[in-house]
């Protein structure tokens, strides 16, 4: 079983609502996908609760142990991909999130104070020596600032590829309990998710 592990210390990244999506994507490719919220805000419950498709498992996490115990748990029911939505803080919990990864993605809007914020992140990461890649998230559909954020954020480490632009689909999708690429398939929201998905599998194959 793969873990993928959503991480940032800055809250408002779109961690949970990448994670969601990620988690349909992947599910539809054909893989076993359980969701595992460690973030007390309760986002993805809330999309669970309002989702009719039971084929995505989840539960909520809220220490070292019992991640540990979950992670052993669902590598023996034959899932596949096990996805984790951190809290946007530094703590025992997210350390251990990411050193259970086989990779960590790191969520970053592209502004000054999200790119700024990515390094305590890319430190604890690197303290574990996990493999990780950035993802440019809620990004403007066209925007000189992309480029340059693009740019700089390579020359901190990989850069996943591609970003993700703020779309209505997105909140749409995830007030109705789905993922963009079961709430518009042909839109451009759930093409980049698609995408997306693509990417990071290839890179934890990899």
């Amino acid at each position: 079983m793969k873990v993928l592990t959503l991480v940032t210390q800055k809250g408002g990244s779109g961690k949970s609502t990448l994670a969601a999506n990620l988690a349909v994507a992947a599910e539809q490719a054909g893989e076993r996908v359980f969701l595992l919220e460690l973030d007390r805000q309760g986002t993805l419950a809330r999309w669970i609760d309002r989702r009719t498709s039971e084929t995505i498992g989840f539960d909520r996490v809220g220490s070292e142990s019992a991640l540990d115990g979950a992670l052993a748990t669902l590598s023996g029911q034959n899932f596949t991909l096990a996805i984790l939505d951190t809290q946007g803080n530094d703590s025992p919990l997210v350390t251990a999130a990411i050193r259970a990864a086989d990779l960590c993605l790191v969520p970053t809007r592209p502004t000054p104070a999200d790119l700024e914020a990515t390094q305590p992140t890319l430190e604890a990461i690197q303290a574990t020596r996990r493999r990780f890649a950035f993802v440019l998230n809620q990004t403007p559909p066209r925007s000189s600032r992309l480029n340059e954020a693009a740019a700089g954020l390579k020359v901190l480490g990989v850069l996943a590829e591609p970003s993700i632009a703020q779309r209505n689909d997105h909140q749409d999708a995830l007030g109705s309990g789905q993922g963009v690429t079961e709430f518009n398939p042909s839109g451009k929201a759930a093409e980049e998710i698609s995408a997306l998905w693509i990417w990071v599998q290839r890179k934890m194959k990899g």
